[in-house]
């Protein structure tokens, strides 16, 4: 289990539904966000 505010893949549809996105496209957004925070391209 984990957690209860870990990421999940429920996490990523929520985003993705929120955005008007596929669930793909929130974990790729997420992914640039979490780079541009951590320093790396």
């Amino acid at each position: 289990m984990g957690h209860p505010q870990n990421i999940t893949d429920k996490t990523f549809e929520e985003a993705a539904k929120a955005m008007d996105q596929s669930v793909e496209e929130a974990k790729k957004e997420t992914l640039k966000l979490l780079q541009k925070q951590l320093g790396e391209k």
